[in-house]
């Protein structure tokens, strides 16, 4: 009985500090949601409105709609990129080696860089004047030499892409190495003793086996690319226009440029919903497979 008092006693600093930087906000910001509170007009919040802030949203605020195909698109590319790029080398660095050895410890300098020095170093790369990126890619491919890349938006949107991808591919790369660890040899040996190719090999065998794993990094990745606002803010601004203007930066827009503090936190909340949704499938999938 004691042992159990001590551990929740130097439990407590913990909780304490859990509470007032993550409960107590999350509250706060929900009871705000259903209150009007213009920042510009008042320091203190307004009056209860009940659902009407999410009901603006929700009837059709073109700001909320377009932020929503944005992030959608965002999301359905920089997913797939990262999944698909971060399966590729888990793959090349799964064999054993010192070669590979090193690879895997650089593997994490780029998840060790904030976002938003990444973004704002890819600003300085990708500008037409005296970016890097741009002029080797202008050398390379003549078409793109007068390409403004942040004052397009597809091209934009991809500045975006790359962006996190270089952030997350790498974590995400991790993830499936270890997965892969866990796939058996001998059936992959067995199956190239009676002649099959490597990618029949991987389709077949190692694949199936490894779905779990790759649907558990589908899922973190996607709630990551959901919540992504460094890069965001360093990279394009949700620029040109509001071509890159996601749903997380466009509730930080919201509350900190329009000063609607309580629209925006109906915004917030309506994202913490989708991300909530993906996270119960998350833990599903996690406990139900035992990863």
């Amino acid at each position: 009985m004691k042992n159990n008092r001590l551990a929740y006693l130097l439990m407590l600093p913990a909780l304490l500090v859990i509470a007032v930087t993550t409960v107590f906000p999350l509250l706060y910001s929900l009871v705000l949601s259903f209150r009007s509170w213009k920042l510009a007009y008042s320091s203190a919040p307004g009056p209860f409105v009940g659902l009407d802030n999410y009901a603006e949203l929700l009837a059709g605020d073109s700001e909320f709609v377009a932020s929503i195909a944005t992030t959608l698109s965002f999301v359905a590319i920089d997913v797939l990129a990262t999944c698909l790029i971060a399966l590729g080398c888990a793959l090349l660095l799964r064999r054993a080696g010192r070669v590979t050895s090193v690879a895997r410890a650089l593997l994490m300098l780029p998840f060790v860089m904030s976002p938003a020095l990444i973004g704002i170093s890819l600003r300085f790369f990708l500008n037409p004047e005296y970016g890097v990126i741009a002029a080797s890619l202008g050398k390379l491919f003549p078409g793109l030499a007068s390409l403004i890349w942040l004052a397009h938006p597809a091209w934009a949107m991809v500045a975006l892409v790359i962006s996190d991808v270089w952030h997350w591919a790498p974590y995400m790369t991790l993830i499936l190495l270890g997965g892969l660890a866990s796939v058996p040899k001998e059936t992959e040996e067995a199956a190239a003793v009676d002649g099959a190719s490597p990618l029949r090999i991987f389709v077949d065998i190692t694949l199936p086996q490894l779905k779990p794993v790759v649907a558990v990094v589908i899922l973190l990745k996607t709630v990551f690319a959901l919540k992504a606002f460094d890069a965001v803010f360093a990279l394009t601004d949700g620029g040109p226009g509001n071509a890159t203007t996601t749903l997380a930066y466009l509730v930080y827009q919201i509350g900190f440029k329009y000063y609607d503090m309580g629209y925006a936190a109906a915004a917030g909340y309506v994202l913490t919903a989708v991300m909530l949704v993906l996270a119960g499938f998350y833990m599903r999938l996690a406990f139900k497979k035992g990863i």
